[in-house]
């Protein structure tokens, strides 16, 4: 999410108003059906409904089925995130990389654990499925080989992990793990169920940096010590981080029993994203629809933003279906530009500018505190800050009570994430953590009236709109 940048003609769309599905054209235009003025003899059907405005929801659908899209002519889940190609450009060598930690297993033998590092974006989650593809295709992983895959964005706590993980060897549902029991007993039920399947478990645990964020690392010491414990079953570990230093903050128990390989998956650069992007358009896209210039200018804008290849697709498919919208027979490096916009009225950028002054600040003050400690910072520390920028823009602070539930209600809306921690006799604090991206944020609330005195210089060409837009761009610009 970066602020649109101001004034620089590239990156303007065209100022003529889009032509929007269903709108009619400024300009009055002689019908041809009309002679000396009169409308045309039109037989009216007694009781029949008249047709739907091409402007209502019912217009619009029904102008959706009457034809097909002239831009689209393949499934527009190719540019989804959930789609994984038959090609990955530029990570041949990440997958076979991956491929050789984990072809042991084909022969009975039990693979390293593997961690794999790299930002958002960079192909980590597509290269171990379509590695897990290939290596369930082999007749040799047939009853030897179980995949599992985890996001753990989406696993509540230690319990539900183990109890999943067992459930999915329950033959019969009398063999599930049911709710209610000890976490030992399910950790016991889970050994018992893999132990009954036998094989090998190649657990693919999904942002496992998150998981022990929210939850600690205890359940990857279960997990890293469970194979002295099985008798038959055996278990891998695969997790897939964009923190470079997750493995910094575990138990040294825990870092020694893992024994893992570690991949580094590098951000894409411009050129890649391209190839990315041309091979995803020539399987969607009709032939000459796509103008030159959107899929270097979509590349570029997501090379500015860590090589984010989800960012590149996304923007692809958002500038087509912008242009779809506006009934255009070719996608052009207007709708990117147009696509880019929207993007950056994010979600979470309006939900920002919408809260509370006192919340907005406290907001900056754990952006702030994050940013500097990279990690984790506790409440004692954010509202010395709040206190210091409440008095900076001469505001009275509120009360600590106060500002522990501004805590929460940044924790509900899915800004920040809040984690109990004990500091031994100085008793329980909390530990917050940032769950959005902190300089585009903290560059929202720099927007704002009330905040905009706390505004850090800046480059007025942050986000791209790239050299090879603009020839004549000279250096960086502060303003």
């Amino acid at each position: 999410m970066q602020p649109s940048t101001r004034g620089r003609d590239v990156d303007e769309p065209d100022r003529s108003p889009p032509r929007v599905a269903g709108s009619l054209p400024s300009t009055p235009v002689a019908d041809p059906g009309l002679v000396g003025g009169s409308p045309p003899f039109s037989p009216t059907i007694s009781g029949a409904s008249p047709a739907p405005s091409p402007s209502t929801p019912s217009g619009i659908f029904d102008a959706a089925l009457s034809a097909p899209s002239e831009l689209f002519r393949g499934s527009r889940e190719i540019l989804q995130d959930s789609f994984v190609p038959s090609r990955l450009p530029h990570r041949e060598h990440q997958i076979r990389q991956v491929a050789e930690v984990l072809a042991p297993s084909l022969r009975g033998e039990v693979p390293s654990n593997l961690l794999i590092y790299g930002k958002i974006g960079t192909g980590k989650t597509a290269v171990v499925s379509q590695v897990r593809s290939e290596l369930l295709r082999r007749p040799e992983a047939r009853g030897r080989i179980n995949f599992i895959t985890f996001n753990c964005a989406n696993v509540d706590t230690p319990y539900s992990l183990l109890q999943t993980i067992g459930n999915h060897f329950a033959a019969k549902e009398s063999d599930r793990i049911p709710t209610g029991r000890s976490l030992d007993r399910v950790q016991a039920s889970m050994r018992d169920l893999i132990d009954a399947r036998t094989g090998t478990l190649i657990l693919v645990l999904d942002e496992i940096d998150r998981l022990v964020k929210k939850s600690g690392d205890g359940v990857l010491y279960t997990l890293s010590q469970i194979n002295s414990e099985l008798e038959k079953g055996r278990v891998v570990l695969v997790g897939i981080s964009n923190d470079l230093k997750f493995t910094e903050g575990l138990d040294a128990r825990v870092r020694s029993r893992l024994h893992e390989e570690k991949i580094l998956f590098p951000p894409y650069d411009a050129p890649q994203l391209q190839d990315i992007l041309r091979d995803r358009a020539k399987e969607v896209f009709r032939d000459g629809v796509v103008e030159p210039g959107v899929i270097e200018r979509c590349a570029a804008y997501a090379a500015l933003e860590n090589g984010d290849a989800r960012r590149a697709i996304s923007l692809l498919r958002l500038s087509a279906e912008i242009a779809e919208r506006e009934r255009a027979k070719r996608i052009t490096p207007d709708h990117v530009v147009k696509a880019k916009n929207r993007y950056d009225l994010d979600v979470v950028v309006e939900c920002v500018r919408s809260l509370p002054p006192h919340c907005k600040i406290l907001l900056y003050a754990i952006l702030q505190g994050y940013e500097r400690r990279r990690g984790g910072v506790l409440t004692g520390e954010v509202y010395e800050g709040y206190t210091k920028l409440s008095q900076k823009l001469a505001l009275p602070p509120l009360h600590p009570r106060s500002i522990s539930n501004y805590v929460i209600e940044l924790e509900s809306l899915g800004l920040i994430q809040a984690n109990v921690v004990s500091r031994g006799r100085g008793g329980r604090t909390r530990e917050i953590f940032v769950e959005v991206p902190v300089s585009e944020t903290m560059r929202a609330l720099e927007d704002d009236e009330l905040l905009k005195v706390l505004a850090r210089p800046r480059l007025l060409s942050q986000t791209l709109l790239t050299n090879f837009d603009n020839p004549n761009r000279t250096g960086p610009n502060y303003g």
